[in-house]
């Protein structure tokens, strides 16, 4: 599911594009030999005379054939944003059967598989022989039992975990550097074992997916999987974090070359090494700001059965300092999920009895505390069993997982799955969110502009102090960011204001009217019309004071968008006159373009640059002709092309030519298009077309 901001609904109720992936249906099975020499292997295991290795043999789901197909899904894992070639995120998908597959969102409502890992890797296994990291080749075959448990746990993934975007320097043919982004997929596999899969961004070809490294663990019966990455100005460092069902939980060093800045840690970090038998769940790992040592520090958290694991890892002169501990008595039952949200930070924990708790770490001199408060139940949670939690991207909203609880003391014949969502912050603390916010792009921040989008829609005006920020912030600097933010907001009041629709379009209208006869006297039903004339002339005055906010609203609206476009085509300018030629045509309609931002003549910056690209141009036009009747397209609106015959083609807002093709993309909230790039367009003006929509920050699908 995905939340979607959605300007153009009339209802406040949340915006969902729902959507799913069907689960393969054919079989498949691992391979880690010959058949011939498999299939004896498994003849002779069912029928061992040892009963430690036949009951091994039948009660394993993964080796044993007889124990019959899985369908379904094991687990599943998000990118970060702008990982794909539209600037969304990747999903990698596990099944019970094994099956790990990395996916997109190319196209609305539809996804599409790009890469099989699980091949990938079996087939590297096979050509090394399943030999282990040092390529040693193993000494027993199939006919060996611990060799047959071997070759399938080290290619049966449990858990996988994407890290965050890291940025390599490349060098060319011509001994020149160019920036390139990646992001690695670290596999937590059934041995211990961690395969890390490395993506350049933006990933679109499944061949372009790399084998990065496999490290080895030394984990026994691992459990779950978490990224540890440290940044402290322009230091980095990382690893990755593997829980144990017995207890243990440590950092394993990770090496990345060709990253700036980026420190390899030299030996494992043990976080946890007790063998208690419980097992740990739910990893999970954000940094945090030390306001005492005025540094940047990790906190990881665990569910470990009733109790909850945390550990502050601090970085400082000494070097490492590792402070663990566990807090008892938040749950009678085991956690069954975890979550946290930042801005700020907070914990949320839950077990399947319904309870939820909130937990808020405060920092002492040495150590960390955490104060626990029980989180506030609506009705439609009460006596309901929790599977699961989820939270947005930025803490707006937690989505929960529940059926039906005991009832009369009796557990109910059928269990129907509902989906909860609850809201975690206030609008006002969203409203401040989007104001202090350093990343200032209205698609990452959707969860939180829904709360804003829902106040507004609630009292059908924009808040007096939100407006008086946004114009301090336009006058000190003026950011296409706080026009965006004006503009939505002044869409959703818009869109508040307007009447409800009375009438059903698809219902025919009668264009006959009746007349009635009446044998009584007129003057009978005149009375109480003096009443009647004051209400009406009160409801004329709240529409007409409706409309005159409606026409405010939609005055803020035309500002905000022509400013938008205006500051976006002397961008588009600015491209043009640094990566072109003079004899070279244009495909971008310059002068039209030249001639729109002339209207305003306030605008120094728009003068200066039309100078420079007028004496580029030297006296050249290369106006765009339509393709119907080859009649020249004038530059009149920045929406749309008009010819003198009447033939209308929208413009891409990106480039602003005249869309002449029946297929283009749009933006996720349906503001404006953008054509698709042409394999003979330069490289500059294909950068120009992977940029979001001017209006709303969203990609173009």
């Amino acid at each position: 599911m995905e939340l979607i901001c959605d300007v153009h609904n009339g209802k406040q109720d949340l915006n969902f594009y729902r959507t799913s992936i069907p689960v393969p249906t054919d079989i498949h099975r691992l391979q880690v030999g010959p058949s011939d020499e498999l299939m004896s292997a498994l003849e002779k295991f069912s029928l061992d005379p040892d009963p430690t290795i036949k009951q091994a043999f039948l009660a394993n789901t993964v080796i044993n054939p007889n124990v019959g197909e899985h369908k379904g899904v094991k687990y599943a894992s998000w990118s970060p944003l702008g990982c794909d070639s539209i600037g969304r995120c990747l999903l990698a998908y596990l099944t019970l059967d094994n099956r790990l597959t990395v996916h997109s969102s190319h196209r609305h409502l539809s996804w599409n598989t790009l890469t099989n890992l699980t091949e990938k890797y079996s087939k590297r296994l096979r050509e090394r022989g399943y030999a282990k990291k040092d390529d040693k080749p193993p000494e027993a075959n199939l006919l060996d039992f611990s060799e047959l448990q071997r070759r399938f746990q080290m290619q049966t993934p449990l858990r996988m975990e994407w890290s965050s975007i890291y940025t390599i320097k490349k060098v060319l043919a011509d001994n020149s550097c160019v920036e390139e982004q990646m992001v690695l997929l670290a596999v937590l596999m059934e041995n211990g074992d961690l395969v890390l899969w490395k993506f350049m961004l933006p990933f679109a070809k499944g061949d372009d997916v790399v084998f990065y490294d496999l490290i080895e663990s030394g984990v026994s019966r691992p459990s779950d999987l978490a990224w540890w990455e440290y940044e402290n100005g322009g230091q980095r460092m990382g690893g990755l974090i593997v829980g144990s069902e017995a207890g243990p939980i440590k950092i394993m060093p990770v090496s990345l070359s060709k990253v700036k800045g980026y420190f390899t840690i030299r030996h494992p970090i043990i976080l946890w090494k007790e063998c208690d038998e419980i097992p740990v769940e739910n990893l999970r790992c954000f940094p945090l700001f030390h306001p005492i040592q005025k540094s940047s520090c990790s906190l990881i958290v665990a569910s470990r059965g009733c109790y909850l694991f945390w550990c502050l890892l601090t970085i400082s002169a000494k070097g490492l300092s590792v402070h663990n501990s566990h807090i008892t008595g938040l749950h009678s039952l085991p956690l069954v999920s975890l979550v946290v949200t930042q801005h700020p930070v907070e914990v949320y924990t839950c077990s399947i009895d319904g309870w939820i708790k909130k937990l808020v770490p405060t920092f002492t001199e040495n150590s960390l505390v955490f104060k626990v408060e029980d989180l506030f139940q609506p009705e439609a949670l009460t006596h309901k069993w929790i599977h699961g939690m989820a939270v947005s991207h930025n803490g707006a909203y937690v989505a929960l997982v529940t059926t039906q609880g005991i009832v009369d003391g009796f557990h109910p014949v059928t269990r129907n799955h509902q989906v909860h969502f609850l809201a975690l912050k206030s609008p006002e603390t969203a409203i401040s969110f989007l104001l202090k916010s350093p990343e200032q792009n209205l698609y990452n921040l959707a969860d939180l502009l829904d709360l804003v989008r829902w106040q507004v829609f609630k009292t059908k005006r924009i808040p007096a102090w939100l407006q008086d920020e946004l114009d301090r912030k336009i006058q000190e600097a003026d950011s296409p960011y706080w026009w965006r933010i004006k503009l939505f907001v002044a869409r959703v009041v818009r869109l508040s204001l307007q009447p409800p629709r009375t009438e059903i379009n698809w219902k025919p209208k009668r264009t006959e009217t009746k007349v009635f006869l009446q044998d009584e006297e007129m003057d009978e039903a005149d009375v109480g019309t003096d009443n009647d004339a004051a209400q009406w002339t009160e409801g004329e005055s709240d529409l007409e004071k409706q409309e005159a906010r409606r026409t405010e609203a939609q005055k803020l609206i035309d500002a905000a968008e022509t400013h938008l476009m205006r500051e976006n085509m002397k961008k588009v300018l600015g491209v043009v006159y640094l990566n072109t030629w003079m004899p070279e045509n244009f495909c971008i309609p310059t002068c039209g373009l030249m001639d729109y931002l002339s209207r305003d003549p306030g605008d120094k910056d728009s003068e200066v640059l039309i100078g420079h690209i007028r004496k580029k141009l030297n006296k050249q036009t290369f106006p765009e002709h339509c393709s119907l009747c080859q009649a020249t397209l004038p530059f009149t609106d920045y929406k749309q092309a008009v010819c003198e015959n009447g033939h209308v083609w929208l413009r891409c807002v990106l480039s602003y030519q005249a869309c002449q093709t029946l297929t283009f993309r749009r933006c996720l909230l349906q503001d404006c298009i953008a054509r698709l790039p042409e394999p003979e367009d330069p490289d500059w003006i294909k950068k120009l077309m992977k940029a979001p929509c001017v209006l709303c920050d969203s990609p173009m699908i």
